[in-house]
């Protein structure tokens, strides 16, 4: 009798002991990991991030490609030949309906053959001005009707904002049959890298041929004025010294 009572009690132990282990093991389970059914619509944290993190990034591919086509036409194709043979190429940008363009004084120094291509023309031109000092140079074209961009606001501009650049990449060729065909246009993006005291900086790396492109911000307003240093990498003409060379 003695022996039945204590293999009852050592069966119940095991079983108490069985019974704790599972509580520790199973229950931490259950509570930071809930079993989905169709009462429990809770969704796991890390699914809801990632797909608010795809959701911002499908948005932001949206709104460049959308600003891309909204700029492209105010953007302008420059090419140069000096009287020393050298040829120059680069861009600018429409600022008036009417035909002012700035570019860079660098892409239009004086005593050489210029030719700018503006709403699918090469049509005539007068330099008006060049500032070298700030690298910018102001031309009259004989067109109409023009497209143009907004201005960024200077003190609007921020650290890390995203941007990006629109340039006329022109088909290389010595030929003088091919001199003037068409430029392609050319999109580069990057972000704001140094600001500081009026110098932009940008994390955006090109060929020299992008210089004077265009730099807008994702609304399409512009920032400024491409310059290509030595290394490739893009730095800024800002709007505040285009809007004081215009006079705008």
């Amino acid at each position: 009798m003695a022996k039945n009572i204590l293999k009852i009690l050592a069966i119940f132990a095991v079983g108490a002991v069985g019974g704790i282990c599972a509580e520790q093991i199973l229950w931490p389970y259950f509570v930071e990991r809930p079993l989905f059914h169709k009462y429990n619509l809770e969704q796991s944290p890390v699914y809801v991030t990632e797909k608010k993190e795809t959701t911002l990034y499908v948005q932001e591919n949206i709104a460049l490609r959308e600003s891309v086509q909204s700029v492209v036409q105010a953007v302008v194709g420059v090419k140069t030949k000096t009287k020393q043979g050298e040829i120059l190429e680069g861009s600018g940008l429409i600022v008036t309906s009417d035909g002012l363009i700035v570019t860079l004084a660098s892409l239009v120094p004086q005593d050489s053959d210029f030719y700018f291509f503006v709403d699918g023309k090469w049509p005539a031109y007068q330099i008006l001005k060049r500032d070298f000092k700030n690298d910018l140079a102001l031309v009259k074209v004989e067109r109409g009707s023009l497209k143009t961009r907004g201005f960024a606001e200077m003190e609007k501009i921020k650290l890390a904002e995203p941007i990006f650049l629109v340039g006329a990449d022109f088909i290389a060729s010595t030929t003088s049959e091919s001199f003037l065909l068409p430029p392609q246009i050319r999109v580069n993006q990057g972000i704001i890298s140094i600001l500081e005291d009026g110098l932009i900086q940008t994390n955006i790396y090109e060929t020299q041929n992008m210089a004077g492109s265009p730099i807008f911000n994702i609304e399409g307003r512009v920032v400024g004025l491409s310059v290509v240093k030595e290394n490739g990498r893009v730095s800024v003409v800002p709007v505040d010294k285009i809007r004081a060379f215009i006079g705008y």
